[in-house]
C-alpha cells in the first residue's frame, strides 16, 4: 500500500468518521493520526473516538494518535482535510508541515474549492486563483494544487458529544484529479478508502460533481441559516421553496457557463429535496453553535463566478448579503 501514514486534518464530524473507518478498516496496514482541537480532542485522547453508524446504537471505537499540533507528527503519505473552506487558510502552514515528496491531499469541501481552476479543461480560465477562497495565495503556495485530489462527500455527520460522531446516512464519496486524468494515486486512494468501508466513486469530471452538490448547498444552507428552518420546513413553505428553485437556477446557469454538466433537472432536485427529511444543514448547525459560517464557497462564489462569466445572479446576491450580515451579527 503506497499510503501508509495518513493524517485526518480537522477530525470533527466528517473527518472524525473517516478517521475511525480508516483505523478500523485498515488495521495495522496504515498509521492513522488526526489533528483536532478543544473538548473533542481531549475526549479522543482520553477515550478514543466513537463512531455511530446510521441506525446503530453501538459505536465503533478507535484509538488514534490525536494532537492539536501538526508539527508533532511526522510527514505523511496522505492527508485528508475535514476542514471547511474558511478554515483552510489559517491551517495552510500546519498542513504544509506534514508534506513530503509525493504527499497527496484529499480535500473534502463543499462549494467551490480554492484549487478549482487548476488544470481546468472545461473553461478558458485554467490556473485562475480565487482571492476570496485563498487570501494571498497561501494554500496555492504552501500546499500546491498539484497535490490535491478533489472530493465531493454525500455524508451526513454530526458531533453529538466530544469524542462521539454520529452518521445520518450510509454516505458516498466521489474522488477526482483536478486535471480529470486517471492516475495511480487516485486509483490507490479510492481502493484504500473502499477497503475501509467507504463507498467510493472515481470520476474524470470532478467539477461536474462539485456543481451538482452545490446546486443544493447554495440554496438550502444559507436559507436554513436565515430562517432556522429544517429541510422539511423550507420545502413546505411555497415562498421559500420558490426561492430555493431560483437560487438553483442561477447556480446551474453559472456552472454551465464554466463547462459543467448536470445529472438532473431543477424540478427533479426539488422533488428529491422534499424527501430528505427533517435535516439541519451544516450551516444551520454552525449558526446554532455560534461558529463562523461557510458562506463564500457556497454562496459568494456564485456571485463572483457569475460576474466572471457575465451571468446575472440577483437572488444569490441578495441571499449572500443577508447571510453575510447574519454571520457578522452571530460573531459579535
Amino acid at each position: 500500500m503506497p499510503f501508509r501514514t495518513i493524517c485526518i486534518y480537522g477530525a470533527g464530524a466528517l473527518g472524525g468518521a473517516i478517521a475511525v473507518k480508516l483505523a478500523a478498516g485498515l488495521g495495522t496496514g496504515a498509521t492513522i493520526s488526526v489533528v483536532a482541537r478543544g473538548a473533542h480532542l481531549d475526549a479522543m485522547r482520553k477515550n478514543g473516538l466513537d463512531l455511530f453508524e446510521a441506525g446503530s446504537e453501538t459505536p465503533v471505537n478507535a484509538r488514534i494518535t490525536a494532537t492539536d499540533d501538526p508539527s508533532a507528527l511526522p510527514p505523511q503519505d496522505l492527508i485528508v482535510t475535514g476542514l471547511k473552506g474558511h478554515q483552510l487558510g489559517p491551517a495552510a502552514e500546519g498542513i504544509a508541515n506534514l508534506l513530503k515528496d509525493g504527499t497527496r491531499v484529499v480535500m473534502i469541501l463543499n462549494g467551490i474549492p480554492w484549487w478549482y481552476f487548476h488544470r481546468d479543461r472545461q473553461s478558458p480560465h485554467a490556473e485562475l486563483q480565487l482571492e476570496e477562497l485563498d487570501p494571498g495565495g497561501r494554500l496555492w503556495r504552501l500546499i500546491g494544487p498539484q497535490r490535491v485530489i478533489g472530493c465531493v462527500a454525500y455524508q451526513g455527520a454530526e458531533v453529538i458529544n466530544p469524542g462521539q460522531v454520529k452518521l445520518s446516512n450510509d454516505g458516498r464519496f466521489i474522488l477526482g484529479e483536478p486535471s480529470g486524468e486517471p492516475s495511480a494515486d487516485l486509483e490507490a486512494i479510492a481502493a484504500l478508502f473502499s477497503r475501509a468501508g467507504l463507498s467510493i466513486t472515481a470520476t474524470q469530471r470532478i467539477r461536474d460533481e462539485i456543481w451538482n452538490k452545490l446546486t443544493g448547498n447554495a440554496a438550502f444552507n444559507p436559507i436554513s441559516a436565515l430562517t432556522r428552518a429544517l429541510m422539511t420546513d423550507i420545502m413546505a413553505n411555497p415562498a421559500l421553496a420558490e426561492t430555493v428553485g431560483k437560487v438553483m437556477t442561477e447556480v446551474r446557469t453559472v456552472g454551465r457557463a464554466l463547462g459543467a454538466r448536470f445529472d438532473s433537472t431543477i424540478e427533479e432536485r426539488l422533488e428529491q429535496s422534499r424527501h430528505v427529511g427533517a435535516v439541519r444543514t451544516s450551516m444551520l448547525q454552525d449558526l446554532l453553535a455560534g461558529k463562523p459560517l461557510e458562506i463564500v464557497p457556497l454562496t459568494g462564489m456564485i456571485v463572483t463566478l457569475g460576474r466572471l462569466v457575465s451571468v446575472p445572479t440577483p437572488v444569490s446576491e441578495t441571499v449572500f448579503a443577508l447571510v453575510s450580515q447574519l454571520d457578522r451579527e452571530n460573531q459579535r
